[in-house]
């Protein structure tokens, strides 16, 4: 019997691999980030490593729907019949809330999906920002450098960027410090 994490990878494999091969480059390796990291969420590994591989699926061209990838990930995902805490973790990943609110998204998202505060979320959002488009090990400073540099300084998403760092340096610091006190 496949567990969640295998459907996942294949899942993300099917919408992501030939569609956007640079974004498929980028999960595999978040993917492989939340592998390492599973140690560190208890019976929680397998739904991380799931949320990873999953996590981006919301910019397969076929899947858009808000243009908001969080959103549509976790719309999706939930239409599909994967559980709604996975799909909350997806639509919740690395700060979707300060998206969502730039994208006057704010209020569909929290009523959709209730954002969990876990180690399990704190490892996806270290998992997805701590790894490079191109799948490189990148410290958050230089993921968001790299995004910033990406977009440009007046684009939505660096708006938002500039509003979530601190919420992503303080889940950033959590896991490191999870990392710290149980070694990998």
């Amino acid at each position: 019997m496949e567990g969640i994490s295998q459907v996942a990878a294949k899942t993300a494999e099917e919408w992501l691999a030939d569609a956007l091969p640079r974004r498929w480059t980028h999960v595999r390796a978040v993917a492989a980030k939340a592998q390492r990291l599973g140690m560190l969420v208890g019976d929680d590994k397998d739904l991380l490593i799931a949320a990873a591989w999953l996590h981006d699926v919301g910019y397969a061209p076929d899947l858009v729907d808000t243009g908001f990838h969080a959103l549509d990930g976790g719309r999706w995902l939930v239409r599909q019949g994967f559980h709604r805490r996975l799909a909350g973790l997806v639509a919740h990943h690395s700060c979707a809330s300060y998206e969502a609110a730039e994208r006057g998204l704010a209020e569909n998202l929290s009523t959709e999906f209730p954002r969990e505060e876990s180690p399990t979320s704190d490892a996806l959002w270290y998992a997805d920002m701590t790894t490079g488009p191109d799948g490189q090990d990148f410290t958050v400073t230089a993921r968001l450098a790299e995004i910033r540099e990406r977009y440009g300084p007046d684009d939505l998403v660096t708006r938002f960027w500039q509003k979530a760092e601190p919420a992503l340096m303080e889940a950033v610091r959590r896991t490191q410090e999870r990392m710290t006190n149980q070694p990998m």
